[in-house]
């Protein structure tokens, strides 16, 4: 008789799933250039605000009121058009469990965020992957194509991670055009801080939202705001949508130290900027170390680079100079992080092409 316990049955499809998987530290001497991190450390207004919410025996406020407030005055909304959460992949599940389950469709590009795939699965939904043009660009035509009577969400990512390409204004709203007003469009804009170029779209400066309600705009502290250890984003778009997600969430996920540090951050725009500035201008200068190296990167928008490769060595020669960067079966991101970095990184992209 077998002495293993009976173990309760879980959904086939979710044992078979694999956790998700977090960029690996590096060592003292190296550099973490696989989780998209902002090498600054926060501003010492938004720690100081931090401590100064050390009530830990409290529960947070469950609206993360405060914050809402505050975005809504920032984008010209009211504050039942914000929804906050534990970072906008938060939202995205939450988004995707109020639409999507058992025999419907979400439709997104591949490649993309990596998470999105179990957030399907996990909803119950059938992930309908449309694979991005050669430049690392959505291929939204083949998206629109790719909608039927089934499809539930579309998942719309820019600038696109991992390969780092926008989505343009124009093409946007022709995409818009094709979506069935009933299909729910997730406008992922984790990165838009660091984008420049401005034919790009911007889902709240031009408050799409008005005359698409079924387009949901999200943003994030973790990056360009550097919190992505207190877990904090945020959903911009008709109140009435919104309310699926404030109703699938999990409650009090917000913590009250999160909320505290968004809301210092807000108020430090124009230093937060300056920082923005510094990583935008790093970027293009380590692109160009790359391209001088011999790699074929596209132009990225955001606070990362990709080099299209399926040889599995190239990241790991990258790693064996202490260098983490995160690799994919078709490709290798790596993140702007420390001034100090580009050297290493540009002697290596040599050796490893």
């Amino acid at each position: 008789m077998s002495s293993e316990p009976v173990l309760p049955r879980i959904r086939p499809e979710i044992a078979a799933l694999p956790p998700y998987r977090q960029g690996k530290p590096a060592a003292a001497d190296g550099f973490k250039l696989s989780s998209n991190e902002n090498p600054f450390e926060p501003l010492p207004g938004v720690l100081e605000a931090v401590r100064g919410a050390a009530n830990l025996n409290r529960y947070p406020d469950a609206t993360a009121g405060r914050l809402r407030a505050a975005l809504g005055e920032r984008y010209g909304v009211g504050s039942d058009q914000v929804v906050i959460g534990a970072g906008s992949v938060s939202l995205l599940a939450a988004f995707l469990q109020a639409a999507a389950g058992p025999g419907d469709e979400v439709v997104y590009a591949w490649r993309s965020f990596e998470a999105y795939p179990s957030l399907a699965l996990v909803a119950g939904a059938t992930s309908i992957e449309v694979p991005n043009l050669a430049d690392g660009r959505h291929d939204l035509d083949a998206m629109a194509a790719a909608i039927t009577e089934r499809t539930r969400c579309v998942l719309v990512c820019t600038p696109n991670n991992p390969t780092g390409p926008i989505v343009t204004r124009e093409e946007f709203h022709a995409f818009l055009a094709k979506v069935p007003a009933d299909v729910l469009v997730l406008l992922d804009e984790a990165y838009a801080e660091f984008v420049t170029d401005a034919s790009a779209v911007d889902g709240l400066a031009s408050r799409v939202f008005d005359e698409h309600p079924n387009v949901v705009v999200l943003r994030t502290f973790s990056k360009a705001y550097g919190l992505a250890a207190l877990r904090v984003g945020y959903a911009i778009g008709n109140a009435r949508v919104l309310d699926a997600a404030r109703a699938t969430q999990i409650p009090l996920s917000v913590t009250a130290q999160a909320e505290e540090a968004a809301l210092a951050s807000l108020a430090r725009a124009d230093e937060i900027q300056a920082r923005v500035a510094d990583l935008v201008e790093r970027r293009e200068r380590l692109r160009a170390l790359l391209l001088a190296a011999g790699w074929d990167v596209p132009v990225s928008q955001a606070n990362f680079l990709w080099i299209p490769t399926t040889d599995a060595t190239v990241a790991r020669t990258f790693e064996e100079a202490g260098l983490i960067v995160r690799p994919f079966p078709d490709g290798v991101r790596i993140s702007v992080g420390e001034e100090e970095s580009l050297p290493r990184i540009a002697e290596v992209a040599r050796r490893a092409r």
